[in-house]
């Protein structure tokens, strides 16, 4: 009987080994195979060279001088504002709100505290709440200094309140007077904006009474007027009774020029 050898391995028939994945086969490209080192914990590592700590950010250097341009005129508004205050003229244009009634006041309080000489107070394209409407007129009420009231540009609504509290009223030229009711925007419950309805009858007709005071007219055609939306010229405010007289120039006429307008006769 024959026995069977057990196989062994010759240069013919290489003996088969396991595989692992990842290491390589002998002969291959990184045979033998050396652990890599480990990186330090914490520590980022550059891209493209994971086996070196990256190196860290030099630091900051000194930060470059930073020219600020100041604007020499940035408070032109507050000192003219000055200036005329000085001179006793306050100016009041755009929406006579809540704040903007409590900085004219101010101004004119103070102008009235220093002495009793008269003030003059420019309304330029002027418009208002009513609510703050009242309050200025208020005011012009208890001054014990005499107010000259001047329209320029477009004075509307209830802001022809303030023009009326004046005791010496005029326009420039080009003035526009127009008589317009204030539009409101209530909301709430049934009974606020009842409330508020009332409350806002009662301002407007404080406001109209005082204009029919003021132009010697009914308080219903102020009324009237007021929700036709009438607009006047100054020639026509003059005779309406808002103001007393038109403003004329002060320097002489430009030789074969037109005449500077005067009042109307």
């Amino acid at each position: 009987m024959t026995s069977r050898e057990a196989p062994h391995a010759t240069a013919q028939h290489p003996i088969a080994r396991a595989h692992i994945p990842g290491v390589p086969r002998p002969g291959e490209p990184g045979w033998p195979s050396r652990p890599s080192a480990p990186s330090i914990p914490g520590t980022p590592l550059t891209p493209g060279s994971p086996d070196l700590p990256s190196t860290p950010p030099p630091d900051p250097g000194p930060v470059p001088p930073t020219r600020v341009w100041l604007d020499p005129h940035a408070a032109w508004q507050g000192k003219l504002y000055e200036r005329l205050l000085a001179k006793r003229i306050v100016l009041a244009s755009g929406l006579l709100d809540d704040d903007a009634a409590s900085r004219l006041s101010a101004q004119l309080l103070t102008l009235d505290a220093e002495q009793p000489g008269p003030i003059r107070l420019e309304l330029q394209n002027l418009r208002a709440e009513l609510p703050a409407v009242l309050t200025v007129m208020g005011i012009l009420d208890v001054l014990r200094a005499p107010v000259h009231a001047c329209v320029s540009g477009e004075i509307t609504g209830p802001a022809l309140g303030v023009l009326a509290s004046c005791p010496s009223r005029s326009g420039y030229p080009n003035a526009s007077f127009v008589l317009a009711e204030p539009r409101l925007h209530l909301g709430g419950t049934v009974t606020a904006v009842t409330v508020r309805e009332q409350q806002m009858t009662r301002m407007l007709d404080t406001l109209y009474f005082r204009l029919a005071e003021v132009t010697g007219r009914e308080v219903d055609e102020i009324r009237d007027d007021a929700r036709r939306g009438r607009a006047l010229t100054t020639g026509q405010a003059i005779g309406y009774g808002l103001i007393q007289r038109q403003e004329t120039g002060s320097r002489p006429p430009v030789p074969g020029g037109p005449p500077h307008p005067g009042p109307p006769r």
